[in-house]
């Protein structure tokens, strides 16, 4: 069975969108999430949650991604 893991990265507006992975990322968040739908929700709240808030369109910019994992049988 697979799982997968919902990643929101934060860049800096200067980081061009295809160079915005977990190395050039000013902050990486990742959750375990049951199926690719969970990827899209919930992680506009954990941004909000955090001082990283007031920036996002300013200065940064937020990234998703759903990766796959596989998990153990």
């Amino acid at each position: 069975m697979n799982a997968f893991i919902a990643v929101v990265l934060v860049c800096a507006n200067t980081v061009a969108q295809e160079a915005c992975t977990d190395d050039r990322a000013l902050e990486v968040r990742k959750v375990r999430v049951a199926n690719e739908l969970g990827c899209t929700n919930g992680w506009q709240e954990i941004i909000a949650r955090t001082d990283l808030r007031e920036e996002v369109g300013k200065t940064t910019y937020l990234k998703t991604e759903c990766r796959r994992v596989k998990q153990a049988e």
